[in-house]
């Protein structure tokens, strides 16, 4: 699930306008002197359906019930799917490259959780959007499309094709805390006992104690692909030359999954002061506009992390661990640091497509859910009103008005 720019938005100056292909802008690469077409800048002859398609998707029927009111067989509308995918993902590519290219300081915030919560396959999903506004940047999942070949049993860092789980994977556990602390700490101190019981403390397949790996294409072992968010993430917010000079904050919680990566992949960045790295953890009663009581620093887990909770007179805690950056100022980061936001995106996700998702004969077959995503981050971040009737785009500033379905497909 890889950021597609589109042709108007990246290195204008290697090509220029040559004519018209029907309805379609036509391009010519300076160099080569090839001509290209732009697929999507001609009008959508199938506006009206798609739309209707989208609109019944949106409100919870199966797909059964839309390819019988619609007329239409299981395939067409997965190759519709697919193509309202690929408009999704070029009008954002567009927003996207707007807001990075005019914006010095990011505060983003990242989580990841199975895309399929009951079918156990070990497909993680990953995201990372603007913790203010909830405006999604990026997503990826560890699931791929094509069959692997050659995959290697253990794994071998310096071996090719090393970041393929192999399909004879079993689960490594039988077991898992599952009980809920009283207090924040504790469940903190919970977090962590599950991660040492992991082979790999970055890899949760480790506390999978169920475990059915997809019946068509590959599954990639979650560090990788981690590393390749953060560095899609990276990419995405450094210049042609290669240099960042954007100041970004990332909050995370607390998995070294995310960490890890995080690290590695922004350490010129942390040693250059431009990077600040940290876990967030809370109470879901958590108020941010209520005042909290006196900060308490402990110590926790086997790495010995520094974590500063403080609590609410309502009872509700919330921790911050400052990870990496030259700011470790834990109160202020106690009141701004936040991963509410891209866990209400996935959680809204699994609330409007939960019989999409975990429908039985997909639970082996996840590929068909990798369009939904795409489409589903448009609507979030152009489409969907909060209580004010302010779209993230609009928080964010980089729409004026909300987007409908119809506008959106154009």
């Amino acid at each position: 699930m890889r950021t597609l720019w589109p042709v108007g938005t990246y290195h204008k100056e290697r090509y220029h306008s040559f004519g018209f292909s029907g309805d379609r802008q036509r391009y010519r690469c300076k160099s080569c002197q090839g001509t290209f077409v732009d697929k999507w800048s001609g009008s959508n002859k199938k506006l009206s359906f798609q739309e209707s398609l989208l609109g019944l998707l949106f409100t919870g029927y199966s797909v059964r019930e839309i390819c019988r009111k619609l007329k239409i067989n299981p395939k067409t509308f997965y190759d519709h799917i697919d193509q309202i995918a690929s408009r999704c993902r070029r009008k954002l590519a567009d927003i996207d490259g707007r807001w990075i290219k005019h914006t010095d300081t990011f505060h983003l915030a990242s989580h990841y959780r199975p895309l399929q919560p009951q079918s156990h396959n070990g497909v993680f999903w990953f995201a990372t959007c603007d913790a203010d506004s909830g405006y999604v940047l990026c997503q990826h999942t560890n699931y791929s499309s094509a069959d692997a070949e050659n995959t290697l049993e253990d794994h071998d860092a310096y071996a090719a094709g090393t970041q393929v789980l192999p399909k004879n994977y079993s689960a490594e556990t039988n077991h898992e805390i599952n009980t809920t602390a009283t207090d924040l700490k504790g469940q903190i101190d919970i977090t962590y006992q599950n991660i040492l019981a992991r082979s790999n403390v970055e890899d949760p397949l480790g506390n999978f104690a169920e475990f059915h790996y997809p019946a068509v294409g590959s599954l990639i072992r979650a560090p990788y692909t981690s590393y390749a968010h953060y560095l899609s993430i990276l990419e995405s917010l450094s210049s042609e030359s290669g240099e960042n000079k954007k100041r970004v904050t990332v909050y995370m919680p607390q998995d070294p999954v995310l960490r890890s990566a995080a690290l590695t992949v922004f350490l010129g960045e942390i040693q250059r002061g431009n990077v600040e790295l940290m876990y967030v953890e809370q109470d879901e009663h958590w108020q941010d506009a209520q005042s909290s009581e006196l900060i308490d620093v402990v110590l926790m887990g086997w790495w010995r992390d520094r974590w500063a909770v403080t609590h609410q007179a309502s009872g509700a805690s919330k921790g911050v661990c400052y990870l990496a950056g030259n700011n470790p100022n834990v109160s202020y980061w106690l009141q701004t640091a936040s991963t509410k936001q891209v866990t209400f995106y996935q959680d809204r996700f699994h609330l409007l497509f939960e019989s999409f998702v975990n429908e039985p004969r997909r639970k082996l077959r996840p590929a068909g859910i990798h369009p939904l995503l795409d489409i589903f981050r448009a609507w979030h971040n152009l489409c969907y009103q909060d209580k004010q009737g302010q779209t993230a785009a609009q928080r964010l500033g980089v729409t004026e008005a909300p987007m409908t379905l119809r506008c959106l497909l154009e």
